[in-house]
């Protein structure tokens, strides 16, 4: 597996990361512990050092399954999680965010204790907390780092204005927004020029859109109940059928390179910026295996200008969250 370091100071890792949200959490089919497990190990097998969880997820179930899973591995993979968010301890349910000071290292124990680590490699604030200002989160993760505690600092979806703002007080490692050949406002909203300036590494969650660009998912009956995709407007039928023009527009330069639509989407992105590290999910071996296959897909300049040139022709329909969500991001 081809390595990539995140930014001027982050770590070196796995050109592809691996996530982990869908093993148990968000998701219609999930697997059990025993089964996550061994696709995690599965991963390291074929080269992965990179692993993204968060304490949402399940909630906290997910960081429990990487953290077991990974134990053989300390010292030989970079171990991602997050804070941010105010969850119920009885119920598991999410009742908004959360960034205090007091929070963010109440979170870092519970995650310490549960990835079986010392140290956590990255600490994502996952979202933005209008409530608390971002020179006190930052603040609290350089504590954080001079207890080592914390090894790097990283944000999720901040506007470029306020990741800037952190990163005066505490050097800003990484940054995981959402990126991919549907979803690319990080080139337009400052986001990416940031990370040039500052030197910042850029971890695109959702690579594949959801799973939209694998070409899986061509209609609402490809998602099973309790899939939380069927209620985001991207993928209402009307939107999901206009959609479907842009892995169409994918599948004749896959051909040409012996690749499939999902692996010129994510070596696209590779070829974005160096420092970028896309972190594909999955909850099945052979999708591991065709995601990391892309590492090997060398796109020619040619090749990126015809994709230039079909994304300029395709308006993507359908915003990517719900108003309630999507105004968390970009503050």
């Amino acid at each position: 597996m081809k390595t990539r370091t995140l930014g001027q100071h982050g770590p070196t890792v796995s050109a592809l990361g691996y996530g982990c949200m869908g093993l148990d959490f968000g998701y219609a089919h999930t697997l059990s512990r025993a089964q996550g497990i061994a696709l995690i190990r599965a991963a390291v097998e074929r080269g992965v050092t990179f692993f993204d969880t968060a304490e949402v997820y399940g909630p906290f179930t997910n960081e429990e399954t990487v953290g077991e899973a990974l134990a053989p591995f300390q010292g030989e993979v970079v171990i991602a999680t997050k804070f941010g968010f105010d969850i119920d301890p009885a119920t598991g349910a999410m009742r908004g965010v959360c960034s205090r000071p007091d929070h963010i290292r109440a979170v870092a124990e519970a995650s310490l204790k549960r990835l079986r680590v010392d140290t956590l490699d990255v600490f994502y604030q996952h979202r933005v907390d209008p409530n608390v200002p971002i020179e006190d989160v930052a603040g609290t993760v350089r504590d954080l780092i001079a207890e080592g505690k914390v090894r790097h600092f990283g944000m999720s979806e901040p506007s470029a204005a306020t990741l800037r703002r952190a990163h005066a007080v505490q050097p800003v490692t990484m940054l995981q927004n959402e990126y991919s050949l549907w979803t690319r406002q990080v080139e337009t909203n400052g986001i990416l020029e940031a990370c040039d300036e500052l030197g910042i590494g850029l971890v695109p969650y959702s690579p594949l859109g959801k799973g939209f660009l694998t070409g899986a998912i061509t209609s609402t009956a490809d998602m099973a109940s309790g899939d939380f995709r069927a209620g985001l407007p991207r993928f209402q039928q009307d939107a999901l059928q206009a959609n479907l023009a842009l892995v169409d527009s994918l599948k004749d330069i896959a051909a040409e390179r012996g690749a499939t639509p999902a692996q010129i989407a994510l070596a696209w992105l590779l070829a974005q910026r160096p420092f970028i590290v896309p972190i594909p999910g999955t909850t099945k071996l052979h999708r591991l295996e065709e995601n990391l296959g892309a590492a090997d897909v060398t796109l020619s300049a040619a090749d990126l200008a015809r994709i230039a040139e079909r994304l300029s022709a395709i308006a993507v329909q359908g915003a990517r969250y719900t108003p309630a969500f999507e105004a968390l991001t970009g503050l």
